[in-house]
Parts: C-alpha cells; structure tokens; sequence
C-alpha cells in the first residue's frame, strides 16, 4: 500500500465491515469495547446504509452516521467510510424505473435486494456521485475517517445489464474504440460472417439472446465495455471523494476469487489508491489454501506491492449450495496466509454477525453465539498475532517466476463454439501454480505486455488471446536468455479473436519449434499414457494435439490414442533462451515433474530446499529485515532451518524453529 495517500492506520490493519445501524444503540458501546479487545484498529462503515442516509431525494439524515464515527474516534478505531451507492433505496427506484436492470433474455429485474441498478444508467450516476459528494462534503475533515470505500463489489450481481439505454453506451464506448470508424468494427467482428455487417451504429445491439451462438468478438468487446462501464461509476465516486479529501486514499474491493471474472482489474487497480479485495473459499474445493495463495499473489501483483484483504470470512458463508464451517486453526491460517503473500490489512464480513436479512446465516468476528465461541477466541488471537507482525507492513514479495494472466484471453476461451466447452482459464492457471506453491517457489502475475526483465522464468499456462505486441514481448524474453513455458491453445487468436492464420500455436508457433496442423481435444474421462522423458504412469487429459517438430526437442510423446507417437511436450533452445511446449494437460504428478524441470532450465530455486510436504513457505523482504512465513497445512508440524526471532511467540531462532501443527510461524531474518 505505497500510495501517494497512505493510510494512516499504523501496522497491519485490522477489522471488518461494522453495520451498527442494524442494531439498537445499546449495543455499540459493547461493540466497542469489544473491538478493543479483539484488537481491532478499522472498521468499513456505511456499505449499505443509502436508505437510511438519504431518506428521500437530496433529503440527508446524517445524525446516526455523525455518532458512530464520533463513537469510533473516542475508541481509538478508524474509518473505512462507504459511499453506499451498491444498494440503492426503494424511494430511488419508484422514481425511477427506467435505472433498473435487464437481463439477457430480455427479462426487467426488480428491486428488492443489492446491486439491482443499470450500470449505464444516467438517473443512477447523478444519484450515485450526488451521495458520495454529500458525504464527502461532511466527513472529509472527520478525524475518525482513514480511508474512503468506494461503492462494494462493482459487478457482483450487475455485471451487464442489456437494457436501451446499456446498448446506447455500448454504440458510444464501440465509437471511442473503433475511433468512429464502422467500417474498422466490421472487420474487427468479422461481420461478414452470417450476414452481421452493420451499415449503421444504432443497428448494434448488445449480444442478447439469440438462437444461435453470437459473434465472438461481438461477445469480447461486450465484456471489455462492461468492465469499463463499471470503473468509470468508481473512478467518478473517487474523483468526488479525492476533491474534498486529497489526504484521504481511496479504494474499492475488487473480488479475485474463483467464482468471479466480469471485470479487467489490470484497469482497475491502477486508478486505486489502496487496492483491495474480497476472497472467500468454496466449500467444494479440497485444497482451498491453494486459492487463497493464488488470488493473494494476483493481488499483490495487482498492487505492485502491498495490498489489503477487505473482506474474508471466520467461519462459514451463507450463499454456497453447502456452507462449510472452518476447521480449528484454519481461519487463523487463511488470514497470515495473506499477510505472507502482501497483505498489510485483514479483514472479514462482518464484525457482528447479522438476526435478519440475506446474509444473517454469514459468519463474523462476533458470532451469534458471543464471546463463548471458538471463533471470537479466534478473533482475539488473530488480533495479537497481527500486533506482533506490524513490523512487517511495507514489506515485499520477491519473485523469480511470473505466471501470465489476461482478462481479455479467459474471456475469449470461455465463450462457446471451442474445440473443448471443458476449458476453464483459472483451472489451467492453478494447475501449472500448484506444483510451484508446492514447492515454496515465489510468483508474480503478470501482463502478457509487462516488463519481464526481473524474472527467470515466465510461464503462460492459458494464453489462447494475445495481441502481437503481447506475443512478441514474451518471445523477446525468452530470446533474452529467460525460459519461457507455454500451454496449449496459447496464441490462437489475435486481440480481435480472429484465429491466425497458419499452423498453430499460432503466435508462438516460430518461438516453439512446432508446428500443428490440427486439434484434438478428448472426451470427459479419457486419459492417454504420456511416454518419453516422463514419470512412469505419466498420464494426460483434457487436450490433445498433432504436432511435427520444426527446431524443438522432444520430452514426452502420446502412447496411445489416434496421437500415438506425436509430441505433447516439447523443449526448443535458441542460443540464449528456452521455450517449452505443454499440449496436453498432464496428471499432477507429472506437470509438478515437468515443472522442477522447468526451474531447473530457469535456475529458480524454492524459498527452503527440501520443506516438509504441507507446510508453506513464503518471505517477505523489508529494509532491514526478511520474514519467512512458516504454515502447516499438512497437521504434522515441522522443524525448519532458521535464524532469527519468531514474531508471534518473541522467542529467538538459533539454528531452526519448531511450526506446531496446524500452526504458524514467522521468523524475523535480520539482512
């Protein structure tokens, strides 16, 4: 969190979303001693309080919100203070009904619930920017306000509406982007596919319901302007807010989380002050540790350095099919987890855990059950530990390997009409993360245009989009002397998702060293034997591929199947670099092998050699000092390598430090 509006929060900010207009003011001064206890030193307040503050148009009630901060203040607790424009009141849309949203198919939602706006919508926007700059007027000078929350969650139930009025912006961001040109769209869609020409703007609509599938790139630009739609309601909201408080950093949480992809947050996060996120787990996901680590690296890189998780959970959520409880240990885990990978705030949703509403079977620091629960001795621990850390705010995360990750390309793999509907970017992403997290290796994300000249080896698991500046820059780093690992169907289509013409893989093709003339993805449950330089047993899924060598070596063919005896890995050497070809999808055991072979090629080596399975290692480095992050996933325990003092217990390290099981430890290193 180095901005130029810093947060003045000392150490690691803790805390959660504070709601006490849903409660009776007895209990706030319970909550704050509470807090105090629990060693809270942030509260989000105001996410969805619109109704309350502005009852009727322009008609403000801010007595309630004057005493909370004041409440706040007096307590030594600071303010994340929300502009609540992510549920609009229901005086707001009997005025207006034209604002809110519609679907797909054509069908009009209704109010009743949070985020049910057109984001396009001009009503919305005046209404919107008009409460932010109401409570920017009030509190800019609050000395209990420490940072502004911008909105919550843009685009968790109203990514795309496809309303009149949405497709009337979507014609004027088409026109900015084609520079007014109808003639340029056309050929960037392809129109003359299917009869789709368009001879005039007004003729273009969004992509509604069809009965056959739509135009890709009639599809992609879509996405684009949603996500853009979006950011420029958050960049107005930030400008009214910056105006009245230059002092004051701003953010808003983005959700970089498994379930969610509707927006660009390479945009985004530059027009933040502070960048932020919410990440909660899946109760079906069976190494969830994983996630969290992947969408806090991606955060981190992200920010471009520290950053701050606005919004996890204690125990269970409330929207799953099934909402699991955490297991002894694990919220504590979740949370330092963070922290390991940048993250100088920890935060959940929410601080008392709600009697009515939607949410109100959501877990929060403060349970149903009170202070005789787990959770809140969960709560009161994590506060210490994140006391005992704040010497490792402003700290960093040095990486060796960078993972390419793009918006534009897991939105364009995603659309129908693949040779696989199974092809999932994120999945394709953990799959080459796992066996690196494994091992305690340190990553970035990066844009496929990103300066790579830090980094060893740079891997480009599910690159299917990727525009010639793009493709060239990557292959300019391997010619520079980096490896560079690539996975199948990369570099297929051009930014246009126009299929490049030639043998594929299209814009890796030359940097490989082969060359294949057609696709051959499998079947739900069909497996093929790999053979070669190969784990015995090594086996395949998902995708296959005919590829002849032009300039690359072989590591592993196909054994079986109409493939037999075709590459699926490949290794191509040039004079200073390396490029390596996955075209399948390899078993775990066999990607993790490919994937130390990879290192070695790149020379990158893990945090600790040889750590116990289970446990992950991660450093952070500050100016005097690095801490090594030390967790135990597996429940064993470990005996680690290490010098120093161990910030949670104070206790020196002389030659190792014991991690108890299910446990953490992190060990200051002196440089």
């Amino acid at each position: 969190m180095t901005s130029a509006r810093p947060l003045r929060v000392p150490g690691i900010a803790y805390g959660g979303d504070y709601n006490p207009e849903q409660w009776p003011e007895e209990v706030w001064a319970e909550d704050m001693r509470l807090m105090r206890e629990a060693g809270v030193t942030m509260v989000n307040v105001g996410v969805f309080s619109w109704a309350l503050l502005e009852p009727s148009e322009g008609v403000y009630d801010f007595a309630r919100m004057d005493r909370i901060l004041d409440l706040l203040h007096a307590n030594g607790i600071a303010a994340d203070l929300a502009t609540p424009t992510a549920a609009p009141p229901a005086w707001f849309f009997r005025a207006h009904p034209d604002a809110l949203p519609v679907d797909r198919d054509g069908r009009n939602l209704s109010y009743g619930s949070r985020q049910t706006f057109c984001p396009s919508s001009p009503a919305y926007r005046t209404a919107a920017l008009r409460i932010a700059g109401a409570l920017a007027e009030r509190y800019a000078e609050h000395p209990a306000v420490a940072m502004w929350h911008v909105h919550n969650e843009y685009g968790c139930h109203n990514a795309a509406c496809y309303c009149d009025t949405s497709a009337a912006a979507f014609r004027t961001w088409l026109r900015a982007r084609y520079a007014d040109d109808l003639d340029a769209l056309n050929h960037a869609w392809g129109t003359t596919f299917w009869s789709q020409w368009y001879y005039d703007w007004e003729e273009i609509l969004p992509p509604r319901a069809t009965g056959a599938p739509p135009n890709p790139t009639h599809q992609l630009d879509w996405r684009r302007f949603c996500s853009d739609e979006l950011l420029s309601l958050c960049t107005a909201e930030r400008d009214i807010l910056r105006r009245a408080a230059p002092h004051i950093p701003a953010t808003t949480n983005l959700m970089v989380l498994r379930t969610f992809d509707a927006l660009d947050y390479w945009r985004w996060a530059p027009e933040l002050d502070i960048v932020s996120n919410d990440h909660y787990l899946m109760s079906d996901d069976p190494e969830s540790d994983i996630d969290i680590a992947l969408s806090a690296d991606l955060m981190r890189s992200l920010a471009g350095g520290p950053w701050m998780l606005m919004e996890h959970s204690t125990g269970a959520v409330n929207w799953q099919p099934v909402n699991r409880a955490k297991h002894p240990g694990e919220m504590r885990r979740n949370a330092l987890a963070n922290v390991a990978r940048g993250a100088d705030g920890i935060f959940f949703f929410q601080w008392r855990a709600a009697k009515a509403g939607a949410e109100q079977w959501h877990s929060a620091m403060l349970p149903h059950a009170g202070t005789e629960s787990r959770i809140w001795q969960d709560v009161v621990q994590l506060g210490s530990d994140l006391d005992a850390l704040a010497e490792v705010r402003g700290s960093s995360v040095d990486a060796q390997v960078a993972i390419v990750w793009d918006w534009d390309s897991r939105w364009a793999l995603e659309l129908p009409s693949q040779p696989s509907g199974a092809l999932r970017f994120q999945d394709l992403v953990r799959d080459w993360y796992t066996p690196l997290w494994r091992a305690g290796v340190a990553v970035d994300f990066v844009r496929p245009d990103a300066d790579l000249d830090r980094y060893r080896l740079v891997l480009a698991p599910s690159l299917y989009l990727v525009d010639d500046a793009g493709a060239a820059n990557l292959a300019g780093f391997a010619e520079r002397g980096g490896t560079l690992a690539v996975g199948f169907h990369s570099g297929a289509v051009d930014e246009n998702c126009h299929v490049r013409p030639g043998s594929y893989p299209g814009a890796f093709r030359d940097l490989l060293g082969v060359r294949t003339d057609e696709l051959f993805p499998l079947l739900p449950g069909q497996t093929l034997q790999l053979t070669g330089q190969a784990p015995a047993g090594a086996t395949a899924t998902l995708w296959s591929e005919r590829i002849q060598l032009a300039g690359a070596d072989l590591v592993a063919s196909f054994a079986d199947g109409p493939l037999a005896g075709s590459p699926a890995v490949t290794r191509h050497t040039s004079e200073s670099g390396t490029a390596w070809y996955l075209a399948t999808r390899p078993d775990p055991a066999t990607l993790a092998a490919l994937m130390d072979r990879i290192r070695e090629d790149a020379d990158v080596q893990p945090v600790l050699t040889d750590a116990p399975g289970g446990l992950e290692v991660v450093r952070r480095s500050g100016t005097d000092a690095d801490y090594l992050f030390l967790i135990d996933h597996g429940g064993a325990g470990a005996e680690v390598p290490a010098d120093g003092v161990e910030l949670l217990t104070g206790k020196p390290v002389c030659g190792s430090v014991t991690v108890p099981a299910g446990g953490v430890a992190v060990v200051r290193e002196p440089h």
